[in-house]
C-alpha cells in the first residue's frame, strides 16, 4: 500500500528527475540537428552559419532582456526557453513539417513545398514554440504577472528557434554560393534575415505570449482559454502570411507585406509593451506604500523603488560608493520587493491562484532576507540617501 509519505518522496524525485530528463532530451535533439546539418552541408558551412546566426540573436535577446527589467525572469527558465526553441521546437517542427510536405504532395499533384511552407510550417512551428510557454504557464503560473512576461518568454523561445533555423539557411547558402555580395550568398541573406527581419519569429510567437499573458491577468475561465487560442491563431496567421510572401509571392509582395503589415504590427507590439511596462510601474508603485506601512520596506525607499530610473540610480550610487557586492544586494532587494508587489496585486484582483497565501509568505520571507542582505552590505542602504529622488 502506498503511503502519503512515499507519495511525497516519489513526487519529489520526479520533480528533480524531470528537468534532468528534459535537458538530456534537448541535448540529444541538438546533437541530432547538428548531425543532420553537417551531413547535408558539411562542418564548415554549419560553423559559418552559426557565426552569422549569432549576431542577430544576440540583438534580439538583448532587446527582450531590456523589456524584462521590472521583474527579471529567472535566468534558468529563460535559458531553458531558448534551448527549447533552438532544439526541442526545431526538431519537433522538422518531423511535422516533413509530414505536411507529404500531405501537400498528395493535395497538389506532387508539389508539397508550397503547402508545407504556407500551411504546415506556421501551424506546427508556432505550436511547437508555444508548447513551452503553455507548459510553463500551467506548471509555474506564478512566473506570469501579465503580458510583458508572456512576450518575454515567447520572444526568447522564438529567438532560439530562429537561431537554429538561421544556421541552416546560412549554411546552405554558403555551401551553394559562398559569402557572396549584396545580391547573393551569405551577405545578402544576412541582410534579409539578420538586418531586415531578425524579429520575425519572435514577433509571430509573441502573439501567443500576449494571449497567455492576458490569461494570467484575468479571473475569467473563458478568457483564460480563449486568449491563448486567439494568440496562437494570430501567430500562425502572421507566420503564414510571411512564408507566403517569401515563397509564393513576388519581390513586391514581400515588400508590401513587410512595410504595410509586419512593420505596423511590430510597432504596435512595441507600443503595447511600453504601455504594459508603465502599467507594471503603476502596480508596483501602488503596492509600495502598504508594504512600507507594514514595515516590510523603509518609507524612505518607496520613491526609489517606484521607478526604473530611481532603482538604476540607486544601484549606480551604491556601486560607486560601496562596491559591486553591495549593488548586487540592492538589486536583489529591488527584485524581491517587485515580486511581492505583483503578487499582492494579483491577490487583490483574484487572479493569484489557490496557493497565493503560501507564496505570499515565501515572498515576504525572501523580501526580508533580501533586505537583510542589503543591510549587511555596509553602506548599501545608507547610500540611498545620496540618490536623487524622481
Amino acid at each position: 500500500m502506498t503511503t502519503p509519505a512515499r507519495t511525497r518522496v516519489d513526487r519529489q524525485r520526479w520533480t528533480v528527475l524531470l528537468p534532468v530528463l528534459g535537458l538530456v532530451a534537448l541535448g540529444v535533439s541538438g546533437l541530432v540537428l547538428f548531425g543532420l546539418g553537417t551531413s547535408q552541408t558539411g562542418l564548415l558551412p554549419i560553423l559559418v552559419g552559426a557565426v552569422a546566426a549569432l549576431l542577430p540573436v544576440l540583438a534580439v535577446i538583448g532587446a527582450y532582456l531590456w523589456i524584462d527589467r521590472w521583474e527579471p525572469e529567472p535566468a534558468k527558465i529563460l535559458l531553458l526557453a531558448f534551448f527549447w526553441g533552438a532544439c526541442g521546437a526545431t526538431i519537433t517542427s522538422l518531423v511535422f513539417n516533413q509530414t505536411a510536405h507529404v500531405l501537400g504532395q498528395l493535395i497538389n499533384d506532387g508539389d508539397g513545398s508550397t503547402f508545407a511552407a504556407v500551411v504546415g510550417a506556421p501551424i506546427t512551428e508556432e505550436a511547437a514554440k508555444a508548447a513551452f510557454i503553455v507548459a510553463l504557464f500551467l506548471r509555474r503560473r506564478q512566473e506570469f504577472d501579465g503580458v510583458v512576461d508572456g512576450v518575454v518568454y515567447a520572444g526568447v523561445t522564438a529567438a532560439g528557434f530562429a537561431f537554429t533555423e538561421n544556421i541552416w539557411y546560412f549554411a546552405r547558402v554558403f555551401s551553394d554560393s559562398g559569402f557572396g555580395d549584396l545580391g547573393s550568398g551569405v551577405i545578402a541573406l544576412f541582410i534579409l534575415r539578420g538586418v531586415l527581419s531578425p524579429f520575425a519569429h519572435p514577433l509571430f510567437t509573441s502573439m501567443t505570449g500576449i494571449g497567455i499573458g492576458v490569461a494570467a491577468m484575468t479571473a475569467s475561465r473563458r478568457v483564460r482559454v480563449v486568449a491563448p487560442v486567439l494568440g496562437y491563431l494570430g501567430a500562425a496567421g502572421l507566420h503564414s502570411l510571411w512564408n507566403f510572401s517569401t515563397t509564393v509571392g513576388t519581390g513586391s509582395t514581400f515588400i508590401n507585406l513587410y512595410f504595410l503589415i509586419m512593420v505596423p504590427i511590430f510597432a504596435g507590439m512595441v507600443l503595447m509593451v511600453v504601455w504594459q511596462r508603465r502599467r507594471e510601474q503603476r502596480i508596483v508603485a501602488g503596492q509600495l506604500p502598504a508594504m512600507a506601512a507594514n514595515k516590510w520596506i523603509a518609507s524612505s525607499e518607496v520613491t526609489l523603488l517606484a521607478s526604473l530610473q530611481g532603482r538604476s540610480r540607486w544601484r549606480r550610487t551604491v556601486k560607486r560608493k560601496v562596491g559591486d557586492q553591495a549593488a548586487k544586494a540592492v538589486a536583489g532587494y529591488q527584485v524581491a520587493a517587485t515580486e511581492l508587489a505583483f503578487l499582492r496585486h494579483r491577490m487583490a484582483n483574484g487572479t493569484a491562484g489557490h496557493d497565493a497565501e503560501e507564496r505570499h509568505a515565501k515572498l515576504l520571507a525572501a523580501l526580508v532576507a533580501a533586505r537583510q542582505a542589503a543591510v549587511d552590505a555596509p553602506g548599501a542602504l545608507k547610500a540611498a540617501g545620496g540618490v536623487r529622488r524622481s
